[in-house]
């Protein structure tokens, strides 16, 4: 598993570095299969996302064949299977090199509740409770930020926050990308279990409570987390997910 995700990881840099406008989803979609590949994968584990601009606020979206533009954030769900075991990351970039002042904005609110979610994970906690604490967090976060265009009773915020980010914030993963789906989502999670943190935010052109410059932005951040005896290990952390970081990749400095 750990080893899954580093190849993954590995694809995800070469793809980012590679991303330009004028190319399109196909080209990243098919990118990431190579590199995967390359590195001792078999194959993808599942049929990846590869969303740009508004697409991304489509969830499973596996068309992957729009062209790239000047302005995109592009939404990359992928993994990779090796020797029958799954990896599942999610990062998001912009086209053009550089985040906008909208783009960060809500990449730093999602980065930010990623980081906290991922860090109640040493507790051990049940992916419900992380569910349950990324709707609380994301709506705070998302008004402390400014990003609704008024102010937004407390109250609001938790349903803002499920209709923004419309799916569950983890699953188990194996030998599947789901793994196991019998296996219930309110039971506290057990050293040896790895699952997805994947926080995400999704704003239709035509939502009415957010500020007009973030229409149409998708962004989902997702990690593999491995629950040990004594803490937690994040599988995925070769995946750079700082915005200076892809930046620098971008600009090819990393």
């Amino acid at each position: 598993m750990r080893h899954s995700c580093q190849i993954a990881s590995k694809a995800f840099i070469k793809a980012i570095s590679l991303t330009k406008p004028g190319s399109t989803e196909h080209e990243l979609y098919a990118r990431l299969d190579y590199e995967c590949r390359m590195g001792g994968a078999e194959y993808l584990a599942y049929p990846p996302v590869v969303a740009a601009g508004n697409n991304a606020n489509t969830l499973h979206y596996i068309d992957n064949k729009q062209k790239i533009k000047d302005g995109d954030l592009i939404l990359v769900d992928a993994g990779c299977e090796y020797h029958g075991y799954s990896s599942d990351i999610s990062r998001t970039w912009p086209a053009d090199e550089w985040f906008s002042d909208a783009q960060k904005t809500l990449y730093e609110v999602i980065l930010s509740v990623q980081k906290e979610l991922i860090d109640m994970c040493q507790a051990r906690p049940s992916l419900d409770t992380l569910y349950e604490a990324m709707c609380f967090k994301l709506g705070k976060a998302l008004a402390e930020a400014h990003v609704f265009n008024k102010n937004v009773d407390p109250s609001e915020l938790n349903m803002l926050a499920r209709m923004l980010c419309p799916h569950h914030v983890s699953h188990y993963l194996g030998m599947d990308v789901h793994d196991v789906g019998t296996v219930k989502k309110n039971i506290s999670t057990e050293p040896g279990f790895i699952i997805t943190v994947e926080p995400g935010i999704y704003v239709s052109k035509n939502n009415v409570h957010v500020h007009e410059e973030f229409l149409g932005l998708g962004i989902r951040i997702e990690d593999d987390v491995l629950i040990t005896e004594d803490s937690i290990e994040v599988l995925s952390i070769d995946c750079p997910k700082e915005i200076v970081d892809i930046e620098k990749i971008m600009s090819n400095k990393f």
